[in-house]
């Protein structure tokens, strides 16, 4: 019979080390609950880091991935497919958008929204207008270009040199961008309306819209990353809605495809048209499994679901703010940072969560919030009455 440490050891012996892994191997799962491979259950406030919008094995998902599996699991974009087509159509009816393209993961999404930026301004402007401005603090990436666009030091180690083309200025510090802003040498502004792994800090809505104007006013190319703030995690469709912004290019992925990797970046009037034949590709972007679990996504996400997103993180925030340590709370919808008093750390918290069934995450500093979209408020109740007795015991 398989064990836990059966998988932990497999896991040592055969997979790179590079991560931080939880002292916990996982089974199965159902709704908002997961269990280990010796029958204990966890409640989940994790979502596979934003992924599992829909929970674990959402019916219709499941079923619609089921079906699609059993009739084209993968084709190339050599040929026109039926779950693609009609994803796209909802990402850029519900976005106001022109056009999709779709890949595998948010790092790729970025890599594409940079290259519609460079692309459009060499068009238009020729060469030396090539660097894309993003903010301290920022996260966009695993590959060497998606960290160099990533705004913190620490990830720029090791792995020298770096894509150039990428600098970055001071969040909310809408002076600093402008004096920046004084070379002609920037194609775009790509930013994140919430950092999550930076903090889950979330952006002014002052500073948001002058960022925008002033994109608007240099003609660069105005790029927000959703990809843990899309699909509802905010409790809009997209965070930006929320803002009154209309950028250029989105990026999207995590909770896109319900549990399936899958990126998109949404392409604006101004850039539709700015890549053409040959000049981006994936070989497994818009793969019809994948599209075919975010085309459920997609048409389960509506106004009430939004509505309940956004009740249940107030809910949420109201409950945190009262409990022991807890110094602030940060972030939109379902998407929480917690900051603790001083002598309380986010990754002891977690530990002592675990053990008393309960999954949550770190960033930074901060614990951290992703439960699954659809959660109900009584297991709202118990995550958060874990918590309160966790924090008590400090």
């Amino acid at each position: 019979m398989t064990t836990s440490n059966n998988i932990k050891q497999l896991d040592k012996d055969y997979i790179a080390q590079t991560y931080g892994r939880f002292d916990l191997a996982l089974s199965h799962g159902k709704g908002c609950n997961v269990w280990d491979f010796e029958g204990n259950q966890y409640l989940d406030f994790t979502s596979g880091i934003g992924v599992n919008s829909l929970g674990w094995a959402d019916d219709d998902w499941l079923n619609a991935v089921v079906a699609q599996a059993g009739k084209l699991q993968h084709t190339s974009n050599l040929f026109f497919t039926e779950p693609s087509s009609q994803l796209a159509k909802k990402l850029v009816t519900a976005s106001g958008l022109k056009r999709a393209f779709f890949c595998n993961s948010g790092a790729e999404a970025n890599e594409g929204a940079v290259k519609t930026a460079r692309k459009y301004s060499h068009d238009k402007y020729g060469a030396g207008r090539s660097t894309v401005l993003t903010l301290v603090n920022s996260f966009h990436g695993r590959t060497i270009s998606t960290l160099a666009a990533t705004g913190q030091d620490v990830f720029h180690q090791h792995f020298h040199p770096f894509t150039e083309g990428f600098e970055y200025v001071p969040a909310n510090d809408i002076d600093a961008l402008k004096a920046r802003l004084q070379t002609n040498d920037v194609c775009g502004v790509l930013v994140e309306v919430v950092q999550g792994e930076g903090g889950v800090c979330s952006l002014d809505n002052d500073y948001l819209q002058a960022v925008q104007t002033l994109c608007q006013e240099k003609d660069l190319i105005f790029i927000i990353d959703e990809v843990q703030t899309g699909i509802g995690r905010t409790g809009t469709l997209f965070s930006y809605e929320q803002f009154g912004l209309k950028p250029d290019v989105v990026t999207l992925a995590k909770g896109l495809g319900g549990g399936l990797p899958i990126g998109a970046f949404l392409l604006g009037e101004r850039v539709e048209n700015t890549l053409g034949k040959s000049d981006h590709g994936s070989t497994f972007g818009g793969n019809p499994v994948a599209c075919a679990g975010a085309n459920v996504v997609m048409d389960k996400i509506n106004n009430d679901f939004l509505a309940e997103v956004q009740r249940k993180g107030l809910t949420i925030r109201e409950t945190l703010v009262t409990l022991p340590k807890v110094k602030s709370v940060s972030g939109l919808g379902l998407m929480l940072g917690v900051e603790f008093e001083e002598g309380v750390l986010a990754s002891d918290v977690v530990a002592k969560c675990i053990e008393k069934g309960v999954l949550f995450l770190t960033a930074k500093t901060k614990l951290r919030l992703l439960p699954p979209l659809m959660i109900s408020d009584a297991q709202i109740d118990q995550g958060m009455n874990v918590l309160r007795e966790v924090l008590e015991s400090y």
